[in-house]
């Protein structure tokens, strides 16, 4: 099976096809995960229009996929970059908790659900700047 699912990669059409799908899949799981360890519900608060939710939504979408875009171009394989692309997502996901633990002054994931767009807008860019970090990172 491993055989003929190479054999379908080394086509450059089914190989975008498969790596876009795949990130795709990883994409929903991470924001499951994402969603699992809020202290809100990410699809509910943007539908009432909550703008700090969906900017650090966005960085999350954001930096998730960059991650990944990071693992594809640094390896053959598809499956060398799914596991380089979970473990990119595991950093990002601790650097949220980091975030979260820093700033004892307040409770970050509080201040998003009230729609402080200020904090939004720096856990969008921590998303996003971390992206680039851990995907230097991965080889």
């Amino acid at each position: 099976m491993m055989t003929e699912v190479d054999t379908l990669l080394d086509n450059r059409y089914f190989s975008t096809l498969a790596f876009v799908s795949v990130t795709v899949l990883a994409l929903l799981v991470c924001l499951f995960c994402f969603e699992l360890v809020t202290r809100y519900k990410c699809w509910d608060e943007i539908k009432r229009g909550n703008v700090a939710v969906a900017m650090a939504t966005g960085g999350k979408i954001f930096g998730i996929c960059n991650v990944f875009r990071f693992s594809i171009a640094s390896h053959d394989s598809i499956y060398q970059s799914l596991l380089w692309g979970g473990f990119g997502f595991l950093i990002l996901m601790a650097a949220y908790f980091l975030f979260e633990f820093l700033t004892p002054v307040f409770r970050i994931d509080e201040e998003i659900r009230n729609d402080n767009r200020a904090v939004g807008f720096v856990a969008m860019t921590i998303s996003i700047a971390l992206s680039y970090v851990i995907g230097a990172t991965i080889h």
